[in-house]
């Protein structure tokens, strides 16, 4: 069984694969759908990136609950999860007005730059039901505050030190993490997208697909996608 990690990047998406032989791989792809066609018989998918989709003026439960276990400031890198709606726009201005219109609130430029990644991923679990029960939303964040005994980060990941310290947190649970994390030299992949997509592999492979959900009892959107964060406190079972 495989088990895959996910982040977006500029290339389009970075994942990691991480096997019961022991094997382990990384690609690029340049479309979610493409992602997703390549590893369908994956045991599970954890992507950064929202999937279910709040509709009114409450924010989802998930990610008020998350900025409260990460604490500041790392609480920052939970912005408010935008509509469908907003997500479907064609410019900034437009999303941003349909938010307001439906949530009261604008849209941040962090959510619309996202906003073509979250419509993809959106619209293959729109469609596909076996994507629904192996797809599911983690924050990095959160993974590390989980993998690192509920203790948040202390640096941004773009520093380089930052970098280091979610690194050394990964390989307490995966000893090998460095020598992937030095074989990936892609164009449109950053340092900090490796982490956090092996971050996400990591907590679906040592986990087992046994994985605790933010809030224990998720909300669903309108279409019945959770709204959830899913992670792994580094404890076996």
């Amino acid at each position: 069984m495989t088990y895959i990690g996910v982040d977006g990047c500029k290339a389009g998406w970075f994942s990691v694969e991480l096997s019961e032989n022991g094997n382990h791989g990384f690609s690029v792809h340049g479309t979610f759908e493409s992602l997703w066609n390549y590893y369908i018989n994956a045991a599970i998918i954890l992507v950064d990136i929202p999937i279910g989709l709040p509709y009114g003026p409450q924010e989802r439960n998930c990610d008020l609950k998350a900025r409260q276990l990460l604490g500041k400031p790392r609480s920052s890198s939970v912005f408010p999860t935008p509509c469908r709606e907003a997500v479907q726009a064609k410019s900034y201005n437009e999303a941003s007005v349909i938010s307001r219109q439906i949530t009261n609130r604008g849209l941040s430029w962090q959510a619309w730059n996202i906003s073509n990644k979250i419509y993809e991923v959106d619209n293959i679990l729109q469609i596909n039901s076996t994507a629904r029960k192996i797809v599911r939303e983690v924050h990095p964040e959160v993974l590390f505050w989980a993998l690192n005994g509920h203790q948040s980060m202390q640096h941004h990941k773009s520093k380089a030190v930052g970098f280091s310290e979610r690194l050394s947190v990964i390989e307490a649970h995966f000893p090998n993490a460095a020598t992937i994390v030095s074989a990936v030299n892609c164009p449109g992949v950053a340092k900090d997208d490796i982490v956090d997509a092996l971050a996400a592999a990591v907590t679906a492979y040592r986990s087992g697909g046994n994985l605790l959900n933010i809030p224990e009892e998720p909300q669903q959107d309108l279409i019945g996608l959770p709204m959830e964060m899913v992670y792994w406190t580094g404890q076996e079972g």
